[in-house]
């Protein structure tokens, strides 16, 4: 077993490492700052974005216009940290293992609690995450070798572009999983059931044709092995909003840092589409 999953089945024991309340509440307590895949197997995860009111119907028509990466699980009212469609008691501010402050749009801080900076006119978006069609992969029989390792997945800027919204717009961001050519037609099978969390692949196989040319050097998370069997398929990923928010420079903002979603109570097969 590898030792960041030894060490999460020590902070979460062998029965709560699956339930997402008591996830939550150890992430709450600071016990856990670490990222969330392999955590609540088969529960939700979310990826976070927090704006001030003023610029909440700019971002919501941009994911509404680019729903591959920015697919909407749920929308706060100004100022709430309770959502209680995703699950119970769970409190924004304080129930993602880490946060990112941007100011103008450059990253001021990381902080495990954002209780502190709360403001009545923030409104929260949670979007679908990748890490949770990874449950019905490994299902279906595929390996990933992030989460045998246990890795942050591998994600990269593209050259692929974004709608723009007002002032959001930018570089889609991709999340990249190897895997034997055997398995790729089923990874995309199983992940098309799941577009309200990215779906089906945007890009199989050479990296050079979406602008990424090093695939040893992810921009976010954790680099893996690509073995000579093996082909590297590519998802839509929650990040890509950190790329708008670059572009739109808003004075205020917070998103969950790469790898550290939000745990729901929601069952991944409640996402599927068929």
């Amino acid at each position: 077993m590898d030792s960041v999953q030894e060490k999460a089945l020590a902070v979460f024991g062998a029965e709560g490492i699956n339930d997402p309340r008591h996830v939550r509440s150890v992430i709450r307590q600071g016990a856990w700052s670490s990222h969330t895949s392999g955590l609540a197997h088969g529960r939700v995860q979310g990826n976070l974005v927090i704006l001030p009111e003023a610029l909440a119907g700019d971002f919501l028509r941009f994911c509404q216009r680019n729903p591959k990466p920015c697919p909407v699980l749920a929308v706060s009212e100004p100022g709430q940290v309770a959502l209680p469609s995703l699950g119970e008691g769970i409190d924004i501010r304080r129930d993602v293992p880490q946060y990112r402050v941007w100011r103008h749009g450059e990253l001021a801080q990381e902080v495990g609690d954002v209780s502190d900076l709360w403001r009545p006119d923030l409104v929260t978006f949670i979007l679908g995450c990748s890490f949770s069609f990874e449950s019905a992969l490994i299902e279906a029989g595929i390996s990933l070798r992030h989460i045998n390792e246990g890795k942050n997945v591998a994600m990269y800027r593209t050259n692929l572009p974004t709608e723009v919204a007002g002032p959001f717009g930018g570089a889609m961001v991709v999340s990249m999983r190897p895997m034997p050519a055997a398995d790729v037609i089923r990874a995309v099978q199983v992940t098309s059931r799941f577009p309200n969390v990215h779906g089906a692949p945007v890009h199989i196989g050479d990296p050079a044709f979406i602008g990424i040319a090093d695939i040893g050097k992810p921009d976010y998370g954790d680099a893996v092995a690509l073995l000579p069997d093996e082909i590297p398929v590519f998802w839509a990923c929650g990040v890509t909003p950190q790329s708008a928010i670059l572009n739109a420079q808003p004075a205020f903002c917070i998103t969950h840092a790469p790898g550290c979603m939000l745990v729901t109570d929601l069952f991944n097969h409640h996402l599927a589409s068929f």
